[in-house]
């Protein structure tokens, strides 16, 4: 690359999709100049008409298809919803749009089992089972996911899918259209043209038959005209078409054949010899009928023709709004959906209209100046975007991009600043008055300090404010919020599209990164003024930023691990689990695979007779629910040997993460995720540290495996005692309640005494147990039903122990009752600080969805409050570590507990500070108790 600045100046074409994006915001006054892009489409040849290709798919046939080739349990959404139909039939649609390439699309649909047909004839169908209810409502779904397509679909009523796919081939085929119909309904072969081409599933939905004429002539001997022959004289039992008695497809097919078609044949029935013929002689009316219910309509009337469904670009903003619903977190199906987007396409060489960018690639010793002329103390924010070569493997950050709100940007390579532009560039990081923008902070703070810069004044961070503003989304990523919030999709650097390589095209690298730069920065704009409708604007400047400067740090600091005891741990886990493969082939007589269920199932319900589980499409259920109820109806030891074996596989597993994560400085930095979790939790991944059972012997041993690091005197865990019950207290203001928490007693007992009508001394261990259930239940949405399982008794005792709970904690019945209410009439619940949690689904017709909904608005405002509680205490925690200049630092915050790694000589100040700085953190009416404990590893420390 040449050092000519006037070179190396460039407009970067960065932005693709389609023009136009949300404006306005907190930034909207910058004084930004739109600028009309001037690109015009390259011009085609008149002379070679384009073809006409016609895509057409029979809708219910193909989602019922994908229904049963996709298994139920690996589909569906938090709320409940099965979604393995909407996944298989977009997966195969997104195949087919890329392997026929359609000019034009249209989707059909049955309105109901009533149509034509059925009022000829009114068996039709009549055999067909009732639909499967977690099949319902996906219909529905796909037709939410259709439209944000922008696919055209049609459902007329009394006519079936097939009579308008018929009506549409017709049209396009004399129209000049090549045509191709995905469907699983064979009728549809007669159809077949030299135009018109039926792919039919063979396999699921995964596999399709291409049948053209020459096809329909291999496999059935006959043409596509005669088909319909065909199949009135074979019948259709899934249609309940009856045939004749002992005329089989072969026979059929060799009549047709013989005389030419089948108004021949019933012309000349007579001249069929024996029984057969006999057969079709008394079953002539039968066979008429079939004919007539077996021809296609070729004349329905529609609201549009072949011509009127030409495919357009997405809608992308919609259709991320929808695969965030279903939870499709599959980047690699969302690709290959987005790939086949006729957008992508026609627009991926225009520059975005309304933007541009006016970027320069720095040289050595001119990032200096750029930052003195752009980034002025007083100056806008800049958007910032970075390249993490960790992810390359090479450490540290090799790209940085910075872009104004005014169109100049900037690219540079770290690694070629001078002195100046280094020392430039640290005081531009760390001035907290110097705006940014940037999307995910803890990342590019994390990774700045490999560096050695600090990076502050963050203020916005366009991952945390769009999980603020939609938290029930499945993906933060800067493309999709981009194509969502902007209505344009950014180029892509090397890293954004998964090319995990050094030494990309450096001219092109540079322009996707300010690009994105500036698209960090325009996003943070339509945010922020999303921020203040939905009133979190302080909460993500209040807590989610200042959290996540105090995640890197722990993030970077992590906690020192004990490698020999973890190994050591790992080769127990390994012996219980080969010890148990042995007992379970002992108790049986023989081997068989334990991580096979199809073996498992075969020799718990086949040899062993066991009594069988929940029916499932694959046979019988062998999850952990199934196998504790296996164990209390069986005297066999095998359930209980299964289980022990899981346990143990399990625990192996999480040891070994563990191990595989230690660094080269003896401790393990896991990552802590702010955007997971709708309710406002923290969590971690790489490793999972919350895979580390809590109150297990197996779960303690390995926490003695997380140890004070060299410099350090102990560790000390600090968390809440009932948070999630004195939330509940505060936010229903029940009196009974609150008195329980301030009487100073144990708070089970006083409200067993209570709630059963005995002296506190009469309560006993039974009492106790299920008002802990009951109470911590209801803090989670439980049910009646949940809570009969969970305390071994029915439903029906269930229900009573819970009215008795009612009757005596009145408040805390009408707070879950108004709380569902409140959300059902305005979509959302929300925490003591404002975090609402969306849940449109509190009003569905779908039964199973809506209850799953309700569960969740009466968790979701406990829950996020108890959340947002330990986020406000571990700041107002490390900032007091900071004001008192203790060493101290805080590690770890793992379902609810804090983790501190305490200085030599600082035990008792920090015990006090993190005593002090908790219970403050928020004033409840049922006061905050906290409880700490310290010692030389996890588990020693516990309280």
């Amino acid at each position: 690359m040449g050092s000519d600045p006037a070179t190396r100046r460039r407009h970067a074409t960065w932005a693709r999709g389609r023009p136009g994006g949300i404006v306005g915001g907190a930034w909207q006054d910058r004084g930004v100049a739109n600028k009309a892009s001037t690109a015009t489409p390259a011009p085609t040849d008149p002379s070679t008409p384009a073809e006409k290709r016609l895509l057409l798919l029979d809708g219910h046939s193909l989602a019922y298809r994908a229904f049963f080739a996709l298994p139920e349990e690996n589909f569906s959404t938090t709320t409940g919803q099965p979604t393995n139909a909407v996944y298989g039939f977009a997966s195969m649609l997104a195949n087919t749009l890329r392997d026929e390439e359609p000019t034009h699309l249209a989707v059909a649909f049955d309105v109901s089992r009533v149509t034509w047909r059925s009022q000829e004839f009114a068996d039709y169908k009549a055999n067909r089972s009732k639909t499967p209810d977690s099949f319902k409502g996906q219909v529905e779904l796909i037709g939410e996911l259709l439209d944000a397509m922008n696919v055209r679909r049609f459902a007329v009523e009394g006519f079936e899918a097939d009579d308008v796919i018929a009506t549409l081939a017709t049209q396009a085929v004399a129209e000049g259209f090549r045509v191709s119909i995905v469907t699983g309904d064979r009728d549809s072969f007669q159809l077949v043209n030299e135009s018109t081409t039926v792919l039919y599933p063979t396999r699921g939905v995964s596999e399709l038959t291409r049948f053209t004429p020459e096809k329909v002539e291999e496999k059935y001997g006959l043409t596509p005209e005669q088909y319909p022959d065909f199949a009135a004289l074979r019948g259709d039992p899934s249609d309940n078409l009856p045939g004749i008695p002992g005329v089989g497809e072969k026979t059929a097919a060799k009549w047709i054949r013989q005389f030419g078609s089948l108004a021949e044949l019933l012309e000349r029935a007579d001249e069929v010899k024996g029984k057969v013929g006999e057969k079709l002689r008394e079953h002539l009316e039968g066979v008429r009928l079939n004919r007539r219910l077996t021809a296609l309509v070729h004349d329905v009337e529609l609201s549009a023709g072949p011509a009127d469904l030409e495919r357009v670009p997405y809608d992308r903003a919609a259709l991320e709004t929808v695969l965030d619903a279903l939870e499709f977190r599959n980047t690699g199906f969302r690709d290959r959906l987005y790939a086949v987007d006729p957008g992508a396409t026609t627009e991926e060489t225009a520059p975005e209209e309304g933007v541009e960018i006016d970027g320069t690639v720095l040289d050595t010793g001119e990032l200096a100046p750029w930052l003195a002329e752009h980034a002025a103390p007083g100056s806008g924010p800049l958007g910032l975007a970075t390249v993490d070569a960790w992810k390359l493997g090479a450490g540290g950050v090799t790209e940085v991009a910075l872009a104004t709100a005014a169109g100049p940007a900037a690219w540079f390579d770290p690694t070629r600043l001078d002195e100046a532009d280094e020392k430039a560039f640290a005081a531009w990081s760390a001035d907290a008055g110097r705006p940014k923008v940037v999307h995910d902070a803890k990342a590019v703070m994390r990774v700045f300090a490999e560096h050695g810069w600090r990076f502050d004044g963050v203020v916005m961070d366009t991952a945390l404010a769009a999980y603020l503003v939609q938290p029930g989304r499945r993906s933060f990523a800067l493309d999709a919020l981009s194509v969502e919030f902007l209505g344009r999709e950014p180029a892509r650097t090397a890293e954004a599209s998964g090319q995990l390589t050094l030494g990309a095209d450096e001219e092109a690298e540079a322009d996707a990164l300010m690009g994105r730069a500036r698209t960090i920065l325009d996003l943070g704009d339509a945010l922020a003024g999303r921020l203040e409708q939905v009133g979190a604007a302080d909460l993500l400047k209040d807590v989610e930023l200042p959290t996540s400067e105090l995640l890197a740090r722990m993030e970077r600091a992590g906690i020192a691990a004990d490698r020999a005891w973890l190994e050591n741990m790992e080769q127990q886990f390994a012996a219980a689990v080969q010890q148990a493969v042995r007992e379970a082939h002992t108790s049986v007589g023989h081997e068989f695979n334990l991580g096979s269920p199809k073996q498992l199932q075969e020799v718990l319900f086949g040899e062993l007779g066991l009594p069988k589980t929940k029916r499932t499409k694959t046979g019988y259920t062998t999850d952990a629910d199934a196998l504790a109820w296996l164990a209390t109806r069986t005297e066999h030891e095998l359930p209980v040997i299964m289980l022990r074996h899981r346990e143990q596989s399990k625990l192996r597993t999480t040891v070994e993460g563990l191990i595989k994560t230690i660094a080269a400085d003896g401790r393990i930095h896991t990552t802590f995720n702010q955007t997971v979790a709708a309710t406002g939790r923290l969590s971690s991944t790489d490793p999972n540290l919350q895979n580390i059972p809590v109150r297990t012997d197996e779960g303690r041993a390995i926490r003695r495996g997380f140890v004070v690091g060299e410099g350090y005197e102990s560790l000390l865990t600090a968390d809440y005692s009932q948070i999630e019950l004195r939330v509940m207290a505060h936010l229903s203001e029940d009196e009974g309640l609150i008195e329980a928490f301030t009487s100073g007693e144990d708070l089970h007992t006083t409200a067993a005494s209570q709630v059963f009508g005995v002296p506190k001394d009469r309560v006993d261990p039974e009492m106790r147990r299920k008002i802990k259930a009951m109470s911590y239940g209801l803090a989670y949405g439980l049910s009646a039903f949940g809570l009969s399982q969970q305390l071994g008794i029915t439903p029906d005792e269930a229900r009573r122990l819970m009215d008795a709970y009612f009757e005596r904690f009145g408040g805390v019945s009408d707070y879950l009752h108004r709380v569902v209410e409140e959300a059902r009439a305005t979509g959302y619940t929300s925490t003591i600080l404002g975090r609402r949690r969306y849940l449109p689904d509190l009003n569905s017709d779908n039964r199973q969805r809506r209850e799953m909904a309700e569960r969740m608005a009466l968790n979701a405002p406990i829950q996020g409050t108890a959340a947002d509680i330990v986020k406000i205490a571990m700041l107002k925690v490390d900032r007091a570590l900071t004001e008192e200049k203790l060493r101290s630092r805080m590690l770890l915050q793992v379902h609810d507990e804090i983790v501190l790694e305490v200085a030599p000589g600082e035990r008792e100040a920090v015990e006090e500070l993190v005593r002090r700085e908790m219970a403050g953190a928020v004033e409840l009416r049922a006061p905050l108790d906290v409880s700490v404990g310290s010692g030389e590893n996890w588990e020693n420390a516990a309280h």
